[in-house]
Protein backbone atom coordinates (compact mmCIF):
# COMPACT_ATOMS: atom_id res chain seq x y z
CA UNK A 1 0.00 0.00 0.00
CA UNK A 2 1.50 3.65 -0.97
CA UNK A 3 2.50 5.82 2.22
CA UNK A 4 -0.13 8.22 3.09
CA UNK A 5 0.35 11.74 2.42
CA UNK A 6 -1.44 14.86 2.26
CA UNK A 7 -2.63 16.50 -0.17
CA UNK A 8 -4.08 13.52 -1.42
CA UNK A 9 -7.96 12.96 -1.96
CA UNK A 10 -7.51 9.23 -0.54
CA UNK A 11 -11.43 8.70 1.14
CA UNK A 12 -9.80 9.04 4.87
CA UNK A 13 -11.91 8.06 8.15
CA UNK A 14 -11.06 8.63 11.68
CA UNK A 15 -12.61 8.62 15.21
CA UNK A 16 -12.99 12.39 16.01
CA UNK A 17 -13.82 12.19 19.84
CA UNK A 18 -12.29 10.98 22.22
CA UNK A 19 -13.00 7.35 23.54
CA UNK A 20 -14.07 6.33 26.46
CA UNK A 21 -17.33 5.84 28.75
CA UNK A 22 -19.74 8.94 26.61
CA UNK A 23 -22.81 8.53 25.03
CA UNK A 24 -21.68 9.26 21.48
CA UNK A 25 -18.17 8.07 19.59
CA UNK A 26 -17.90 10.37 16.07
CA UNK A 27 -16.44 8.46 13.15
CA UNK A 28 -15.61 11.13 10.87
CA UNK A 29 -14.92 10.35 6.79
CA UNK A 30 -14.21 12.48 4.02
CA UNK A 31 -12.62 12.50 0.00
CA UNK A 32 -13.65 11.76 -3.31
CA UNK A 33 -15.83 8.48 -3.59
CA UNK A 34 -16.23 8.32 0.17
CA UNK A 35 -19.96 8.01 0.15
CA UNK A 36 -20.22 4.96 -2.05
CA UNK A 37 -17.69 3.33 -0.06
CA UNK A 38 -19.51 3.91 2.76
CA UNK A 39 -22.87 2.43 0.87
CA UNK A 40 -20.73 -1.04 0.94
CA UNK A 41 -20.99 -1.33 4.44
CA UNK A 42 -24.65 0.55 5.22
CA UNK A 43 -27.58 -1.15 6.14
CA UNK A 44 -29.38 1.47 3.63
CA UNK A 45 -27.33 1.91 0.85
CA UNK A 46 -30.21 3.52 -1.75
CA UNK A 47 -31.36 6.08 1.14
CA UNK A 48 -27.91 6.83 1.80
CA UNK A 49 -27.40 7.57 -2.32
CA UNK A 50 -30.00 9.75 -2.52
CA UNK A 51 -29.59 11.75 0.58
CA UNK A 52 -29.13 15.57 0.00
CA UNK A 53 -26.11 17.14 1.67
CA UNK A 54 -26.79 18.48 4.84
CA UNK A 55 -29.02 15.70 6.18
CA UNK A 56 -28.77 12.15 8.49
CA UNK A 57 -29.93 8.96 7.60
CA UNK A 58 -30.32 6.00 10.24
CA UNK A 59 -29.13 2.31 9.70
CA UNK A 60 -26.75 -0.19 10.53
CA UNK A 61 -22.98 -0.35 9.55
CA UNK A 62 -22.32 -4.45 8.72
CA UNK A 63 -19.21 -5.66 7.88
CA UNK A 64 -18.97 -9.35 6.82
CA UNK A 65 -18.14 -12.36 8.44
CA UNK A 66 -15.57 -14.98 7.49
CA UNK A 67 -17.73 -16.60 4.96
CA UNK A 68 -19.40 -13.49 3.97
CA UNK A 69 -22.50 -12.51 5.49
CA UNK A 70 -23.56 -9.49 6.90
CA UNK A 71 -22.54 -8.46 10.58
CA UNK A 72 -24.08 -6.10 12.68
CA UNK A 73 -21.64 -3.65 13.98
CA UNK A 74 -23.63 -0.28 15.36
CA UNK A 75 -26.63 1.02 14.79
CA UNK A 76 -25.71 4.91 13.71
CA UNK A 77 -26.64 8.14 12.69
CA UNK A 78 -24.75 9.38 9.16
CA UNK A 79 -24.62 13.12 8.44
CA UNK A 80 -24.13 13.75 5.13
CA UNK A 81 -22.09 15.94 3.42
CA UNK A 82 -22.10 16.74 -0.44
CA UNK A 83 -19.52 18.71 -2.00
CA UNK A 84 -18.42 22.10 -1.82
CA UNK A 85 -20.02 22.36 1.60
CA UNK A 86 -18.65 20.79 3.89
CA UNK A 87 -15.61 21.19 6.17
CA UNK A 88 -13.26 19.54 3.75
CA UNK A 89 -14.81 21.06 0.54
CA UNK A 90 -15.33 17.36 -0.28
CA UNK A 91 -18.38 14.83 0.01
CA UNK A 92 -18.48 12.89 3.03
CA UNK A 93 -20.05 12.09 6.47
CA UNK A 94 -20.26 11.87 9.95
CA UNK A 95 -20.98 8.72 12.06
CA UNK A 96 -22.35 9.31 15.34
CA UNK A 97 -22.11 5.54 16.97
CA UNK A 98 -22.80 4.57 20.69
CA UNK A 99 -20.24 5.86 22.65
CA UNK A 100 -17.04 3.44 24.74
CA UNK A 101 -14.53 2.08 23.34
CA UNK A 102 -15.52 -1.03 21.49
CA UNK A 103 -18.18 0.86 19.52
CA UNK A 104 -15.98 3.46 17.18
CA UNK A 105 -13.05 1.22 17.01
CA UNK A 106 -15.32 -1.42 15.41
CA UNK A 107 -17.41 1.55 12.92
CA UNK A 108 -13.38 2.77 12.21
CA UNK A 109 -12.31 -0.88 11.14
CA UNK A 110 -15.21 -1.91 9.07
CA UNK A 111 -15.33 1.52 7.47
CA UNK A 112 -10.83 0.92 6.95
CA UNK A 113 -12.14 -2.84 5.52
CA UNK A 114 -14.12 -1.15 3.08
CA UNK A 115 -11.47 1.09 1.37
CA UNK A 116 -10.91 3.77 3.35
CA UNK A 117 -7.47 4.79 5.21
CA UNK A 118 -7.11 5.91 8.51
CA UNK A 119 -6.52 10.09 8.16
CA UNK A 120 -2.83 11.92 9.09
CA UNK A 121 -2.91 14.02 12.10
CA UNK A 122 -4.99 17.41 11.01
CA UNK A 123 -5.50 15.59 7.49
CA UNK A 124 -9.09 17.02 7.59
CA UNK A 125 -8.59 20.70 8.59
CA UNK A 126 -5.29 20.51 6.12
CA UNK A 127 -8.11 19.60 2.93
CA UNK A 128 -10.20 22.33 4.33
CA UNK A 129 -7.63 24.59 4.09
CA UNK A 130 -6.40 23.44 0.70
CA UNK A 131 -9.97 23.68 -0.66
CA UNK A 132 -10.45 27.19 0.00
CA UNK A 133 -12.50 26.31 2.95
CA UNK A 134 -10.32 27.95 5.92
CA UNK A 135 -7.37 30.53 5.59
CA UNK A 136 -3.50 29.44 8.17
CA UNK A 137 -5.23 31.53 10.94
CA UNK A 138 -8.26 29.60 10.72
CA UNK A 139 -6.95 26.20 10.60
CA UNK A 140 -4.60 27.28 13.38
CA UNK A 141 -7.11 28.55 15.28
CA UNK A 142 -9.18 24.89 15.66
CA UNK A 143 -6.10 23.22 17.48
CA UNK A 144 -6.05 26.63 19.88
CA UNK A 145 -9.83 25.92 20.25
CA UNK A 146 -9.06 22.25 21.86
CA UNK A 147 -6.04 23.16 23.84
CA UNK A 148 -8.17 26.04 25.13
CA UNK A 149 -7.58 25.91 29.21
CA UNK A 150 -10.04 28.82 30.02
CA UNK A 151 -13.67 30.33 28.60
CA UNK A 152 -11.65 33.77 27.62
CA UNK A 153 -8.85 31.81 25.70
CA UNK A 154 -11.29 29.57 23.94
CA UNK A 155 -13.24 33.16 23.02
CA UNK A 156 -9.86 34.68 21.81
CA UNK A 157 -9.52 31.33 19.61
CA UNK A 158 -13.35 31.08 18.12
CA UNK A 159 -12.18 35.20 17.26
CA UNK A 160 -9.50 33.96 14.81
CA UNK A 161 -11.70 31.13 13.65
CA UNK A 162 -14.04 33.28 12.81
CA UNK A 163 -11.52 35.40 10.57
CA UNK A 164 -10.68 38.64 13.10
CA UNK A 165 -6.91 37.79 12.72
CA UNK A 166 -7.15 36.97 8.88
CA UNK A 167 -9.13 40.38 8.10
CA UNK A 168 -6.44 42.58 9.83
CA UNK A 169 -3.70 40.45 8.25
CA UNK A 170 -5.44 41.13 4.69
CA UNK A 171 -6.07 44.87 5.63
CA UNK A 172 -3.02 45.83 6.56
CA UNK A 173 -1.59 43.50 3.09
CA UNK A 174 -3.60 45.88 1.49
CA UNK A 175 -2.37 48.71 2.47
CA UNK A 176 2.06 47.66 1.49
CA UNK A 177 0.38 46.72 -2.26
CA UNK A 178 -0.93 49.66 -2.63
CA UNK A 179 2.25 51.28 -1.31
CA UNK A 180 4.40 49.22 -3.19
CA UNK A 181 2.12 49.89 -6.72
CA UNK A 182 2.52 53.47 -6.02
CA UNK A 183 6.45 52.93 -5.53
CA UNK A 184 7.08 50.69 -8.61
CA UNK A 185 5.12 52.74 -11.04
CA UNK A 186 8.11 55.55 -10.53
CA UNK A 187 10.10 52.59 -11.26
CA UNK A 188 8.14 51.48 -14.75
CA UNK A 189 7.50 54.84 -16.15
CA UNK A 190 9.16 57.97 -17.14
CA UNK A 191 8.67 61.46 -14.92
CA UNK A 192 6.21 62.56 -17.68
CA UNK A 193 3.89 59.25 -17.91
CA UNK A 194 3.79 59.59 -14.02
CA UNK A 195 2.55 62.98 -14.32
CA UNK A 196 4.67 66.24 -12.48
CA UNK A 197 3.00 65.69 -9.31
CA UNK A 198 4.50 62.34 -8.64
CA UNK A 199 7.64 63.04 -10.10
CA UNK A 200 7.68 65.86 -7.63
CA UNK A 201 7.31 63.43 -4.69
CA UNK A 202 10.11 61.41 -6.14
CA UNK A 203 12.84 63.72 -6.63
CA UNK A 204 12.22 64.75 -3.18
CA UNK A 205 12.67 61.06 -2.13
CA UNK A 206 9.03 61.20 -0.15
CA UNK A 207 7.89 57.44 -0.80
CA UNK A 208 4.35 57.42 -2.04
CA UNK A 209 1.59 56.23 -0.42
CA UNK A 210 3.96 56.98 3.16
CA UNK A 211 1.11 57.57 5.21
CA UNK A 212 -0.09 53.85 3.86
CA UNK A 213 3.04 52.79 5.17
CA UNK A 214 3.18 54.58 8.27
CA UNK A 215 -0.66 53.36 9.25
CA UNK A 216 0.27 49.82 8.37
CA UNK A 217 3.64 49.97 10.32
CA UNK A 218 1.59 51.10 13.68
CA UNK A 219 -0.65 48.47 13.02
CA UNK A 220 1.64 45.55 12.84
CA UNK A 221 3.36 47.12 16.21
CA UNK A 222 -0.19 46.25 17.49
CA UNK A 223 -0.16 42.79 16.24
CA UNK A 224 3.58 42.36 17.54
CA UNK A 225 2.63 43.25 21.20
CA UNK A 226 -0.74 41.11 21.31
CA UNK A 227 1.01 38.17 21.27
CA UNK A 228 2.23 38.34 25.40
CA UNK A 229 -1.76 38.96 26.08
CA UNK A 230 -2.52 35.57 23.82
CA UNK A 231 0.65 33.75 25.25
CA UNK A 232 -0.59 34.01 28.61
CA UNK A 233 -4.12 32.78 27.82
CA UNK A 234 -2.37 29.71 26.09
CA UNK A 235 0.34 28.93 28.56
CA UNK A 236 -0.95 30.46 31.84
CA UNK A 237 1.34 31.56 34.78
CA UNK A 238 2.90 30.55 37.97
CA UNK A 239 1.18 31.91 40.88
CA UNK A 240 2.99 31.44 44.51
CA UNK A 241 1.12 31.93 47.53
CA UNK A 242 3.41 33.07 50.05
CA UNK A 243 3.74 34.17 53.92
CA UNK A 244 4.21 33.92 56.93
CA UNK A 245 3.10 30.60 59.13
CA UNK A 246 -0.55 31.00 59.95
CA UNK A 247 -0.75 33.46 57.33
CA UNK A 248 -4.00 31.72 55.92
CA UNK A 249 -1.64 30.38 52.73
CA UNK A 250 -3.92 27.18 52.48
CA UNK A 251 -7.07 28.56 53.19
CA UNK A 252 -7.01 30.92 50.07
CA UNK A 253 -6.04 28.21 48.21
CA UNK A 254 -8.75 26.27 48.82
CA UNK A 255 -10.74 29.37 48.53
CA UNK A 256 -9.03 30.16 44.72
CA UNK A 257 -9.80 26.56 44.38
CA UNK A 258 -13.48 26.18 45.67
CA UNK A 259 -12.53 23.19 47.11
CA UNK A 260 -10.64 21.21 50.67
CA UNK A 261 -7.18 20.60 48.79
CA UNK A 262 -4.76 21.87 52.01
CA UNK A 263 -4.87 21.00 55.33
CA UNK A 264 -6.02 24.03 57.30
CA UNK A 265 -5.29 23.92 60.60
CA UNK A 266 -4.51 26.46 63.56
CA UNK A 267 -1.03 24.76 64.03
CA UNK A 268 1.77 27.04 62.33
CA UNK A 269 4.11 24.94 59.80
CA UNK A 270 0.97 22.50 59.14
CA UNK A 271 1.88 22.50 55.31
CA UNK A 272 5.45 20.84 54.90
CA UNK A 273 6.08 20.91 51.11
CA UNK A 274 4.24 22.81 47.82
CA UNK A 275 0.93 21.65 46.81
CA UNK A 276 -0.39 23.16 43.11
CA UNK A 277 -3.54 22.92 41.21
CA UNK A 278 -5.18 24.44 38.13
CA UNK A 279 -7.29 27.33 38.08
CA UNK A 280 -8.90 29.95 35.99
CA UNK A 281 -8.40 33.32 37.78
CA UNK A 282 -9.93 36.15 35.66
CA UNK A 283 -9.83 34.16 32.86
CA UNK A 284 -6.21 33.13 33.12
CA UNK A 285 -5.34 29.85 33.59
CA UNK A 286 -3.12 30.02 36.48
CA UNK A 287 -0.73 27.22 38.16
CA UNK A 288 -1.56 27.52 41.67
CA UNK A 289 0.92 26.50 44.51
CA UNK A 290 0.29 26.68 48.38
CA UNK A 291 4.02 26.77 49.93
CA UNK A 292 5.33 26.33 53.48
CA UNK A 293 5.11 29.10 55.35
CA UNK A 294 8.15 31.34 55.69
CA UNK A 295 9.92 32.01 58.83
CA UNK A 296 13.63 32.95 60.34
CA UNK A 297 15.21 29.44 60.88
CA UNK A 298 16.18 28.49 64.42
CA UNK A 299 18.40 25.57 65.95
CA UNK A 300 15.43 24.04 66.98
CA UNK A 301 13.22 23.96 64.11
CA UNK A 302 11.99 20.73 62.56
CA UNK A 303 14.42 19.81 59.50
CA UNK A 304 10.71 18.75 57.54
CA UNK A 305 9.86 21.75 57.92
CA UNK A 306 13.32 23.91 56.81
CA UNK A 307 13.39 21.83 53.68
CA UNK A 308 9.61 22.59 53.08
CA UNK A 309 11.02 26.40 53.17
CA UNK A 310 13.87 26.29 51.51
CA UNK A 311 11.35 24.23 48.64
CA UNK A 312 9.09 27.54 49.08
CA UNK A 313 11.90 30.18 48.52
CA UNK A 314 13.44 27.98 45.21
CA UNK A 315 9.60 28.26 43.84
CA UNK A 316 10.00 32.26 44.33
CA UNK A 317 12.45 32.60 41.03
CA UNK A 318 9.89 30.57 39.06
CA UNK A 319 7.12 32.68 39.96
CA UNK A 320 5.64 35.02 37.37
CA UNK A 321 3.55 35.96 40.18
CA UNK A 322 3.87 36.11 43.94
CA UNK A 323 0.81 36.48 46.71
CA UNK A 324 2.44 37.29 49.80
CA UNK A 325 -0.08 37.20 52.59
CA UNK A 326 -0.26 39.32 55.81
CA UNK A 327 -1.82 37.64 58.99
CA UNK A 328 -4.06 40.52 59.89
CA UNK A 329 -4.68 39.53 63.52
CA UNK A 330 -0.50 39.58 63.80
CA UNK A 331 0.23 42.80 61.72
CA UNK A 332 3.06 43.53 59.41
CA UNK A 333 6.07 41.83 61.32
CA UNK A 334 9.67 42.65 60.22
CA UNK A 335 9.86 39.54 58.41
CA UNK A 336 6.89 40.45 56.26
CA UNK A 337 8.69 43.99 55.43
CA UNK A 338 12.22 42.06 54.71
CA UNK A 339 10.61 39.47 51.98
CA UNK A 340 11.98 39.70 48.64
CA UNK A 341 11.01 37.90 45.89
CA UNK A 342 12.77 37.40 42.10
CA UNK A 343 8.95 37.59 40.70
CA UNK A 344 6.70 40.27 41.23
CA UNK A 345 4.60 40.57 44.64
CA UNK A 346 0.98 41.32 45.42
CA UNK A 347 0.94 41.66 49.19
CA UNK A 348 -2.63 40.92 50.51
CA UNK A 349 -3.79 41.35 54.34
CA UNK A 350 -5.49 38.67 54.69
CA UNK A 351 -8.31 38.14 57.86
CA UNK A 352 -10.43 41.30 57.45
CA UNK A 353 -13.30 39.26 59.14
CA UNK A 354 -11.84 39.48 62.16
CA UNK A 355 -9.04 42.65 61.61
CA UNK A 356 -10.17 45.32 59.36
CA UNK A 357 -7.43 46.25 56.86
CA UNK A 358 -5.36 49.58 58.23
CA UNK A 359 -5.07 52.89 56.44
CA UNK A 360 -1.40 52.30 55.03
CA UNK A 361 0.82 54.25 53.10
CA UNK A 362 0.89 51.66 50.18
CA UNK A 363 -3.04 50.50 49.94
CA UNK A 364 -3.13 46.66 49.59
CA UNK A 365 -5.90 44.35 48.77
CA UNK A 366 -7.36 42.69 51.62
CA UNK A 367 -9.26 39.67 51.90
CA UNK A 368 -10.59 36.83 54.42
CA UNK A 369 -9.76 33.77 53.35
CA UNK A 370 -12.01 32.22 55.13
CA UNK A 371 -15.63 34.08 54.57
CA UNK A 372 -14.43 34.99 50.53
CA UNK A 373 -14.59 38.58 51.34
CA UNK A 374 -12.66 40.62 48.62
CA UNK A 375 -11.95 37.53 46.81
CA UNK A 376 -13.19 39.26 43.09
CA UNK A 377 -11.03 42.17 43.84
CA UNK A 378 -7.92 40.07 44.57
CA UNK A 379 -8.59 37.98 41.35
CA UNK A 380 -8.77 41.42 39.42
CA UNK A 381 -5.55 42.75 40.73
CA UNK A 382 -3.90 39.15 40.54
CA UNK A 383 -5.25 39.10 36.60
CA UNK A 384 -3.89 42.80 36.26
CA UNK A 385 -0.30 42.17 37.91
CA UNK A 386 -0.18 39.23 35.35
CA UNK A 387 -0.99 41.33 32.47
CA UNK A 388 1.45 44.15 33.30
CA UNK A 389 3.71 41.24 33.74
CA UNK A 390 3.54 39.26 29.87
CA UNK A 391 3.85 43.18 28.41
CA UNK A 392 -0.07 44.40 27.73
CA UNK A 393 -3.42 44.38 28.79
CA UNK A 394 -4.83 40.91 28.18
CA UNK A 395 -9.00 41.86 28.00
CA UNK A 396 -8.59 44.47 25.29
CA UNK A 397 -10.62 42.87 22.52
CA UNK A 398 -9.09 42.86 18.83
CA UNK A 399 -7.08 40.87 16.80
CA UNK A 400 -3.44 38.85 17.74
CA UNK A 401 -1.18 36.49 16.63
CA UNK A 402 -3.13 32.82 18.24
CA UNK A 403 0.59 31.10 17.61
CA UNK A 404 4.45 31.52 17.30
CA UNK A 405 3.89 31.23 13.54
CA UNK A 406 2.15 33.69 13.06
CA UNK A 407 4.22 36.22 15.65
CA UNK A 408 7.07 35.51 14.40
CA UNK A 409 5.99 36.27 10.63
CA UNK A 410 3.95 39.52 12.00
CA UNK A 411 7.80 40.54 13.09
CA UNK A 412 9.43 39.76 10.02
CA UNK A 413 6.81 41.78 7.86
CA UNK A 414 7.53 44.54 11.07
CA UNK A 415 11.16 44.83 10.34
CA UNK A 416 10.87 44.95 6.73
CA UNK A 417 8.45 48.04 6.52
CA UNK A 418 10.62 49.27 9.12
CA UNK A 419 13.46 48.88 6.90
CA UNK A 420 11.60 50.20 3.92
CA UNK A 421 10.68 53.55 5.89
CA UNK A 422 14.35 53.80 7.09
CA UNK A 423 15.67 53.52 3.27
CA UNK A 424 13.28 56.08 2.37
CA UNK A 425 14.38 58.46 5.04
CA UNK A 426 18.42 57.57 4.14
CA UNK A 427 16.98 58.90 0.40
CA UNK A 428 17.23 55.29 -0.61
CA UNK A 429 16.65 54.22 -4.34
CA UNK A 430 12.62 53.07 -4.95
CA UNK A 431 13.95 50.02 -6.06
CA UNK A 432 15.27 49.28 -2.43
CA UNK A 433 12.32 50.63 -0.64
CA UNK A 434 10.27 48.47 -2.75
CA UNK A 435 12.19 44.93 -2.14
CA UNK A 436 11.18 45.46 1.96
CA UNK A 437 7.93 46.10 1.08
CA UNK A 438 8.11 43.17 -1.13
CA UNK A 439 9.55 40.94 1.78
CA UNK A 440 6.50 42.48 4.16
CA UNK A 441 3.84 41.01 2.07
CA UNK A 442 5.40 37.85 1.40
CA UNK A 443 5.53 36.91 4.98
CA UNK A 444 1.86 38.68 5.56
CA UNK A 445 1.35 35.87 2.94
CA UNK A 446 2.81 33.31 4.84
CA UNK A 447 0.66 34.04 7.49
CA UNK A 448 -2.88 33.36 6.09
CA UNK A 449 -1.30 30.87 3.54
CA UNK A 450 -0.98 32.49 0.75
CA UNK A 451 2.38 31.93 0.51
CA UNK A 452 3.66 28.62 1.98
CA UNK A 453 5.67 25.33 1.21
CA UNK A 454 4.58 21.80 1.07
CA UNK A 455 7.16 20.87 4.28
CA UNK A 456 6.00 24.07 6.05
CA UNK A 457 2.41 22.56 5.61
CA UNK A 458 3.16 19.51 6.94
CA UNK A 459 4.88 20.23 9.51
CA UNK A 460 2.23 22.33 10.58
CA UNK A 461 -0.89 20.31 10.59
CA UNK A 462 1.20 17.27 12.03
CA UNK A 463 0.94 18.38 15.49
CA UNK A 464 -3.12 18.74 14.93
CA UNK A 465 -5.31 15.81 16.26
CA UNK A 466 -6.10 12.85 14.59
CA UNK A 467 -9.93 13.49 13.48
CA UNK A 468 -9.20 17.20 13.12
Amino acid sequence: MAKAVYGSADPIAAIATTLGQSALTVVRTSGEGSLDLLRGVFSRPERLGTAAGGTIVRGWIRAPDGEGAPVLIDEVLVSVYRRPRSYTGEEGADLSCHGGMAAGRAVLAALKAAGFREALPGEFTFRAFMNGKLDLTRAESVMEIVAARTDTGREHAVGRLSGVLEREIRSVQALLVDVLARAELFLDYSEDEAGDGAAEDEREGVLPGRREAGEALERLRRLSAAWSRERLYQEGALVVIAGRPNAGKSSLFNLLLREERSIVTEIPGTTRDWIEAGVSIAGIPVRLVDTAGLRAPSSGADPVERIGMARSRDLLSLADLVIYLIDGLEGMGDEDRAFQSPAPVLTVWNKIDAAPLPALPAQMPGISAKTGAGLEELCRVTAGMLEAAAGGAAAEAGAAPGTLRQKELVDEALGAVEEALAAESRGEPLDIIAASLRNGINALGEITGEVSTADILEAMFSKFCVGK
